[in-house]
């Protein structure tokens, strides 16, 4: 005999100033299941989640039924809402760093939510805290405990997120998120980790995302979201194998294809010999420094115009250090020879002129670019600083050209940051490199948290910007999905150690080092094969 569910939302509609932007969405979570809420990025998954706990700002309309178990959410005060949310209902964000306050440590924030919502305090909240840290996998939880957010990992943080979530024991939980710009390895961890506390705690999981391959894994139904309106429901067979809606059917097919264009040379135009960065660590009073930390162990690696060399590895592995040690912005030991030029050699005014041949793309699109410039003065800022000798007609003419370029109308040209999407945002600090016409970009991470869709768009533009102007690429990613659709070679890291080196092809299907066949494992292109 079929029973309720535990979590019911039934023609959930949001407004904001009269714009729709969720439109009469139904779906349940039953208790033990996970239920996968997926759509690209403004497709309304984050907020018909926060419509139904309540925790839209005031000028959103909500209309539709709400139910948890037999409690009826949409009637309840706002006190009522304060004892439901961190206790019955628990939520994890999708940045963690951002979740966190900066200003307690980890210790005092999960006793918080244990005081707050069962009245536990001093030792009893203390060993509670060590137990919930034990569970969510992290390992030396008392020295956790007095330790700050920043001083952890992305994969630590989350589970310490996860870790306050569980706290109050709660019937529900809503991830949103969770894994975003984590690592594969630790993906797959965190996911496996929520499985087993769903199961331990008997809970249900509405787990929002846009990463397919982890809802193949780890969710038992998944409902699909496109512009707020519900495209279907039902098992990961049937929605994976026989998709009814046509853009679930783009979804699914939206993986990045084709592979790089030939190489220009074998000559190389970029080349590092026994490069290594290390970091001094702080000396205690009273006695001796210890040994410093050797982030990235010295090597060795080429890369040719024309070429994208691939680097990849787990957060810690070195990757980004790399790319700072090449662009000269942290200290390092070694040679670094741009086209018979040594960078490592120069200083000041020289190095600043060779810059204008590296630019570089980072992660996030938004860190990166000012909230308090228009796109023009964004893109154009590097321009006006190396040619100084260009009017500003032939500036204006430039940033025309480039925007379009990289697929943006001339009108974005006076809008703000804040008003695009990530994948937009992410042109802009494309169009924004390739402005000064560099003969290589380093790109770090640079679709990580955009959605499959989007980072198929952008992986294509700048495989078309590599074989209209034969620029070389280091491309930073831990997505291998991706890495094999845009490197001719993949550099492998662990712990600054070098682990494989070779093509791309050969890394990817033949991989020599089992820490490879780990990330392989872990990535998307093991899910080629499965329903």
């Amino acid at each position: 005999m079929p029973t309720d569910p535990l979590f019911e939302l039934d023609d959930i509609s949001v407004a904001f100033n009269g714009r729709t932007v969720v439109d009469r969405l139904s779906l349940s979570v039953d208790t033990g299941e996970t239920l996968a809420l997926v759509g690209e990025s403004g497709s309304g998954k984050t907020v018909a989640a926060l419509a139904a706990l309540n925790l839209l700002p005031d000028n959103a309309v909500v209309s539709g039924r709400r139910r948890l178990a037999a409690t009826d959410l949409a009637a309840l005060s706002r006190r009522q809402w304060q004892t439901v949310l961190g206790n019955r209902i628990g939520f994890i964000f999708q940045e963690p760093m951002t979740s966190l306050n900066p200003l307690h440590t980890i210790g005092r924030q999960l006793g918080e939510t244990l005081r707050l919502h069962q009245g536990i305090r001093g030792e009893p909240a203390r060993q509670r805290c060590l137990q919930l840290l034990e569970q969510v996998k992290l390992p030396r939880a008392a020295e956790l405990l007095k330790v700050w957010p920043h001083q952890l990992s992305g994969g630590q943080r989350q589970r310490v997120m996860i870790a306050m979530a569980i706290a109050n024991n709660p019937q529900l939980l809503v991830a949103d998120e969770p894994t975003t710009a984590l690592d594969v390895t630790v993906q797959q961890d965190i996911l496996a980790l929520l499985a087993e506390l769903r199961d331990q705690h008997g809970m249900g999981m509405l787990f929002i995302t846009h990463d397919l391959n982890l809802v193949r894994r780890h969710a038992d139904r998944v409902c699909v979201l496109h512009h707020g309106e519900h495209q279907e429901t039902g098992s990961i067979e049937e929605v994976f194998t026989r998709p009814r809606s046509s853009h679930t059917r783009e979804l699914l097919a939206a993986d990045p294809e084709g592979r790089p264009g030939p190489v220009l040379s074998a000559n190389p135009l970029l080349a590092a010999r026994q490069l290594a960065v290390s970091f001094k660590r702080p000396k205690r009073l009273l006695s001796r420094r210890p040994p410093a930390f050797e982030a990235v162990a010295p090597l060795d690696l080429q890369v040719a115009p024309g070429e994208t060399l691939g680097v990849v590895g787990e957060s810690g592995s070195g990757k980004t250090t790399l790319a700072l040690a090449l662009l000269r912005l942290v200290s390092s030991h070694g040679e670094i020879d741009f086209d018979g030029v040594r960078l490592d050699q120069l200083h000041g005014e020289a190095l600043r002129r060779q810059r204008k041949e590296i630019q570089v793309v980072f992660q996030d699109p938004y860190g990166s670019l000012s909230p308090r410039m228009p796109v023009a003065d964004i893109v154009s800022e590097g321009l006006r600083f190396h040619h100084p000798e260009l009017s500003d007609d032939e500036v204006k003419q430039r940033v025309r050209r480039t925007l379009n370029e990289v697929g943006l109308p001339e009108d974005v040209a006076q809008r703000y940051p804040h008003e695009f999407s990530g994948g937009q945002r992410q042109r802009i600090a494309v169009a924004r490199a390739i402005i000064l016409e560099p003969r290589l970009i380093i790109l770090d991470e640079p679709t990580s948290a955009l959605d499959r869709t989007i980072q198929k768009q952008l992986v294509e533009l700048l495989r078309d910007l590599q074989r209209r102007h034969g620029i070389s690429y280091l491309f930073i990613s831990h997505d291998l999905a991706v890495v094999r659709a845009m490197a001719h070679r993949i550099l492998v890291l662990r712990e600054g150690q070098v682990v494989e080196h070779g093509d791309s092809e050969q890394v990817l299907t033949r991989p020599g080092s089992d820490y490879t066949r780990t990330l392989i494992a872990a990535s998307s292109l093991a899910s080629d094969s499965t329903p």
